[in-house]
Order: C-alpha cells, then sequence, then structure tokens
C-alpha cells in the first residue's frame, strides 16, 4: 500500500500566528471601550444586534451596564491565547471571543472579520495540539497514540491550507477590486488618501508623504505598487518557497505603512498572522530560542530544522 507524507501542524509558527490574531483582538477591546464599541448605527439599531447566530456571541449574554466587564473577561481569554499556554484548551474560547467581537461590536474592520475567520481555522489545528506552550518544537507521533493523532493532524493540516487558500483570495479580490475605479487605474488613488481628513496620513507624517504624491512617479509608485504586491501575494502558493521569504518582509512593511498612515492596527496584526501561514512552509518550526537567545548545539542537532518539519505518513 502506498503511503503519503504531510508536515505535522503543530508547530512554533503557527502559534506565532496564533499569538498575533490574539493580540490584534486584544488591541481593538483593551483600547476602546463599550461606548465606543456598542454604538447606535441608522436604520440598523443599536449594537450588539443579538438575532440569530449572532445572539450567541458574549456580548448578548449580558445587559449593557456590564459591557466593559464582559470586554476585560475577553480580554482576559485572549491573553491567555496569545501566550500560547495550552492551546487545545483555549483555541475555541479564543474563536469565541473572535467571533463576538466581529459580530457584536458596531463597525467592525476588515481586520475583526479576517481574525474570525483565521481563528476559526486555527482552532481546528490548535484542539489536536497536546503541547504544553504552542512555542515548542513539534515532536513526531509516538506509536500509541499515532491512530488518534494522525486524524488530528491531518484535519489541522487542510484548515492551515484553508487558510492560506482564503489569504490567496483575499488578495487577489483586493487587487481586481481596486482595478474598475479610474483612480486607481490612472495611478492617483494615494494623493486622495493621503490628503483625507478622515483615513488619510496624520499631521506629523503629510508633509512628507505630500511631497511625495503631488510627484507623477510618487503618486503613481505608491498607487501601482500596492496592486502588484497583492496579486503577487495572491499568486504566493504557486511560487517557489524561497521567493515567498522575500514577499513575507515585503508584505509585513505594507501593512505596516497601511497601519502608520490609516491607523489601522488591528488590522495590520491580524494580516501579518495571515502572511504567515500564506508565505511558511507547512510544518514551519521557527527556532525562537536560538533567534532571541542563542540555542545551543545540542538543540539545534536534536530538531528538525526549519525547511524539514516533521511529518507523518498515511496511506493512500
Amino acid at each position: 500500500m502506498r503511503q503519503r507524507t504531510f508536515p505535522i501542524p503543530w508547530a512554533a509558527g503557527y502559534g506565532l500566528a496564533r499569538t498575533l490574531l490574539a493580540l490584534a483582538t486584544l488591541g481593538t477591546l483593551a483600547f476602546s471601550d463599550a461606548a465606543t464599541l456598542f454604538r447606535e448605527v441608522a436604520s440598523v439599531g443599536r449594537y450588539p444586534l443579538c438575532q440569530g447566530v449572532n445572539a450567541g456571541g458574549a456580548f448578548c449574554l449580558v445587559s449593557a451596564d456590564h459591557y466593559d466587564t464582559m470586554r476585560w473577561l475577553c480580554c482576559l481569554v485572549l491573553v491567555v491565547a496569545a501566550s500560547g499556554w495550552r492551546p487545545r484548551f483555549t483555541a475555541i474560547p479564543h474563536a469565541y471571543v473572535a467571533f463576538s467581537v466581529f459580530t457584536g461590536i458596531s463597525i467592525p474592520d476588515g481586520g475583526d472579520q479576517i481574525s474570525w475567520i483565521l481563528t476559526l481555522l486555527i482552532a481546528v489545528v490548535a484542539v489536536g495540539d497536546s503541547r504544553r506552550w504552542h512555542w515548542q518544537p513539534s515532536r513526531p507521533l509516538e506509536r500509541p497514540e499515532s491512530q488518534h493523532r494522525v486524524l488530528w493532524a491531518l484535519l489541522g493540516t487542510s484548515a492551515i491550507v484553508a487558510a492560506r487558500i482564503q489569504m490567496a483570495v483575499l488578495y487577489f479580490q483586493s487587487c481586481v477590486a481596486k482595478l474598475p475605479h479610474a483612480e486607481w487605474a490612472d495611478g492617483t488613488a494615494l494623493y486622495y488618501w493621503v490628503n483625507n481628513y478622515d483615513f488619510g496620513a496624520p499631521h506629523w507624517l503629510r508633509p512628507a508623504l505630500s511631497a511625495i504624491v503631488e510627484q507623477p512617479l510618487g503618486v503613481a509608485a505608491m498607487t501601482w505598487g500596492p496592486l502588484v504586491l497583492e496579486i503577487a501575494l495572491a499568486a504566493a502558493l504557486l511560487m517557489p518557497q524561497r521567493v515567498r521569504w522575500m514577499l513575507l518582509p515585503a508584505g509585513i512593511l505594507f501593512h505596516l505603512f497601511i497601519a502608520i498612515v490609516m491607523g489601522l492596527w488591528s488590522f495590520a496584526i491580524a494580516m501579518w498572522a495571515g502572511l504567515l501561514l500564506l508565505l511558511s512552509p507547512l510544518g514551519h518550526d521557527p527556532d525562537f530560542k536560538r533567534l532571541f537567545h542563542g540555542a545551543s548545539r545540542q538543540l539545534t542537532a536534536t530538531r528538525p530544522r526549519d525547511d524539514e518539519p516533521a511529518e507523518v505518513r498515511v496511506p493512500v
């Protein structure tokens, strides 16, 4: 009987994405009070709208007087999830909080939506993760538990693949949706965004950016550059891994620029998590000890290399 191999998904790489997703939602809740998050929207009503499936959200379980209490309880769940402790037990509460935020607050942005989607997919990975911390390196499956664990490993790897496809589709749609607009097609869109008083550059940065976007070459580069990067990220799964590694810092800087100019920090952090899932190899296991503290030779010799993740075989 033939066998195929696939990477074990429980590695430190996916753990870093979990932490970033938790921090993105934590930023929304920790730095915004209940009066800001839950407002009345014209022609819609006061949020949270506790109707249908949305009624299961955390903020629909309490009265308006206790929104802030629930907000801080959700923050506590996110802090524990971000720490990486016991992913098997924190995955579902983390996904529930992400769902509650996306469906409960008055004006969710794209970061809240992608956080909810990716957190739900990653929960499928994490419920099979038996490690104490998601920062620990992956380990081969043991014989006594392999049959049960192989199924969880296969489900987890499938969920990460689904998250990668979601990110590729997101970047493709983001690029293609801009093309019918004349300002993006003629290369002038960033002039209007930089000078927008609601979502444009902060006052301390506006003189420098205005000097760029007032030049034809500068505004064209700033407008068309993101479109080229987005379509490249959409096609990243078709590219060799070395090219994906080159796209990763470009994508991180791209969303950092958006965060600085437009103030969308939660969105940027959530997209960084999505970039890690999209561009890192399946089962990627970066050596955080070596990165931050300097690992011993013995540790390096006894663990899988970054480009050789632990794998499991399944009959086909």
